[in-house]
């Protein structure tokens, strides 16, 4: 739905399903009834996730039509896409695996230009569309100069493909790296020194300015206007990120926050056994739960809670640990962790006194393997609670 300058949606990944049948199914299903609690009377924006095999079959020029219908019918339209991962995201293990192909595989680029193509063709009230992608890679797999010029060779590559999109639909569609912590991109200031480095630079320029048939001035201004960032308030939370320096630091660099996903994380202001174990009761098998310790010096980071809880470091003083499991926005409290909830209003209060970005998606994935508890009411009521809850923030 439209708020002031931005939209605000939810992603669609939080609904189970692979093929194109399943996705096909889960929107016709949820996408009305949350329509219908959050904006009766007006548009409502969709965050769409697709897979590679649901991009594919999507393609097909009878099923987007048929798709175009179902979103006209209804009073939708789709604003931005989640293309963060390209294979099964549900009920099975996932863990490190949802950034693969990353951006030094050619199968990523091959998806990602799919994506761009879809989006360009669905129905949309806002002007620009938005495309949110993996942090490059999973940062073991970018260790070498080499590997990090291949990830931003592709990526420079895609944007010659997004200048086409708009030369050929007039559609302008911006790709948003994701930075997640134990990545290529983890912190606002390492995403400013790729994207100053690699991205922004003169040789990033003359390469695109080949790919494109562009001068090398308008080559640079076409990487600005085609790539930024997807700002994700859990990851920000996580990195003990300043909120005022997370919409500064990229903005100071002419780096454009292309889309925000609100979300939360847990946070366990001081770290003990019992808080350990609290948290152990988290740990499970699908997703990739990265924990960064705060202590008195540097940040500490864990792949995940299992290898967090076996740390000892804790031990040695007070320390604070923020994890990488998302929870409704709308909960301070998550049985015996806090949430992140307070970065969040923080981030959204700031939005609201200047617009940062046009689009905002709250994506709680993790909704099939929360605790219990949190899980009471049905997910449409879930997800209309979390958007009303951001529209009541930003009001």
């Amino acid at each position: 739905m439209r708020l002031g300058s931005s939209h605000l949606s939810y992603c669609t990944n939080i609904h189970p399903g692979e093929s194109w049948n399943e996705i096909s199914a889960n929107l016709a299903h949820y996408l009305p009834r949350v329509k219908r609690r959050v904006c009766p009377d007006a548009p409502f924006g969709v965050g769409l996730r697709l897979s590679a095999a649901a991009a594919r079959s999507l393609s097909a020029s009878d099923t987007l039509a048929q798709f175009a219908g179902f979103l006209r019918a209804n009073d939708l339209y789709v604003f931005t896409i989640n293309g963060f991962p390209y294979g099964p995201f549900h009920g099975t293990p996932v863990k490190e695996k949802v950034y693969l192909p990353d951006w030094g595989d050619e199968a990523r680029l091959e998806y990602t230009n799919q994506l761009a193509d879809l989006l360009a063709a669905l129905p949309s009230d806002s002007e620009v569309g938005s495309i949110s992608t993996v942090p490059g890679a999973f940062k073991r797999n970018a260790v070498t100069p080499d590997a990090v010029a291949q990830i931003a060779d592709r990526l420079i590559r895609h944007v010659a493909h997004l200048v086409k999109v708009e030369r050929d639909t007039g559609r302008r569609i911006v790709l948003a790296l994701e930075p997640e912590p134990c990545c290529l991109l983890e912190t606002v200031d390492e995403t400013v020194a790729f994207f100053g480095g690699h991205l922004y630079s003169r040789h990033a320029a003359t390469r695109l300015a080949s790919l494109a048939g562009l001068g090398v001035n308008d080559a640079e201004q076409a990487l600005r206007r085609h790539l930024g960032v997807c700002l994700d308030v859990c990851h920000a939370a996580v990195e003990f990120e300043d909120p005022a320096n997370c919409f500064g630091a990229l903005a100071g660099a002419g780096i454009p926050i292309a889309k925000m996903q609100v979300t939360a994380g847990l946070r366990i202001p001081r770290v003990t056994a019992d808080a350990i174990a609290a948290l152990q009761r988290l740990a499970e098998p699908v997703y990739l739960h990265q924990v960064v310790e705060r202590g008195s010096g540097a940040l500490r980071r864990y792949v995940d809670i299992d290898a967090a809880c076996a740390s000892e470091t804790w031990r040695s003083g007070d320390c604070e640990w923020r994890v990488h499991f998302h929870v409704p926005v709308f909960l301070e409290q998550l049985e015996d962790s806090s949430s992140t909830q307070p970065f969040v209003r923080e981030m959204l209060a700031l939005h609201r006194q200047q617009s940062r970005t046009p689009h905002l998606e709250v994506e709680t994935y993790t909704w099939s393997v929360l605790p219990a508890r949190a899980r009471e009411v049905p997910i449409e009521e879930a997800i209309a609670r979390e958007l009303l809850w951001v529209q009541g923030e930003l009001a």
